[in-house]
């Protein structure tokens, strides 16, 4: 997601939040997600952000109204972004949606299509993050993975599908594996671009944008791994990495 908003918005100052003690999301409780998740809007608004983007799925899915509540600055989930992108490049009105547990049980991406006419298969693929965060996003066993997932998504639709939205944030590195996997005739989606180009929106309407980019991350877990895994995941170094404990100060 950051790499995505990054390219569109390179003169910001960003403060990332990683919750990697606890990831991945997909498989947990909407009562814990919810808890979490506005844990870390508190911690990132303490620190003095003008907007917040929701950059998981999952969080977005499960959590987005709960953080609207915690917090007191913008917040952006990335359903409705991935639901505009997917309307804007499909004729026939039918979608599939790959995502986490989760995410799927929610039908947040189902209720949001559906408000623009479509008719949506969901698709939970819980094996791909972790294929994704070993760093095998080329291997011949993601790719049959893959496969699988979408032969088993189309048994249950019809041939109109002509759209694909990635509902994961860990999914659009394995684009080009999907693009050999997935039906030519259907156009993929990326729910994180399409969030970077609402963000560059609203930024654009309230000139937010900085002069030179700074970056500050935090994660919940080692910051030595997520240093390691940086790279892939946004395309440069992570340098600015301290560790956060949301649990601090609970009893």
């Amino acid at each position: 997601m950051l790499r995505a908003i990054a390219q569109l918005v390179p003169n910001a100052d960003y403060l990332f939040f990683g919750d990697t003690a606890r990831l991945p999301y997909g498989a947990k409780s909407q009562e814990f997600v919810a808890r979490y998740t506005s844990a870390a809007a508190r911690f990132l608004q303490q620190r003095g952000i003008d907007v917040l983007v929701i950059g998981c799925n999952t969080a977005s899915a499960l959590a987005l109204y709960d953080v609207k509540s915690a917090v007191n600055v913008p917040v952006l989930g990335v359903i409705e972004p991935g639901a505009d992108a997917a309307a804007a490049v499909s004729h026939s009105r039918e979608a599939l949606v790959f995502a986490t547990e989760a995410t799927c049980a929610s039908h947040a991406y189902q209720r949001a299509l559906a408000r623009r006419g479509f008719a949506t298969h969901e698709k939970a693929c819980p094996l791909l993050v972790p294929l994704v965060e070993e760093g095998w996003v080329e291997s011949p066993v993601t790719e049959q993975v893959a496969r699988i997932y979408t032969i088993e998504a189309l048994r249950t639709a019809s041939a109109n599908v002509d759209v694909l939205v990635l509902g994961c944030t860990h999914y659009p590195l394995l684009r080009p594996l999907l693009r050999r996997v997935v039906p030519q005739r259907i156009q993929i989606v990326d729910s994180g671009e399409a969030t970077a180009r609402a963000l560059l929106k609203y930024l654009d309407g309230h000139n937010l944008t900085a002069g030179t980019p700074t970056y500050r991350f935090f994660v919940t877990d080692s910051v030595e791994k997520f240093q390691h895994q940086a790279p892939v995941f946004l395309g440069f170094a992570a340098d600015n990495v301290e560790r956060a404990d949301l649990d601090a100060g609970r009893s």
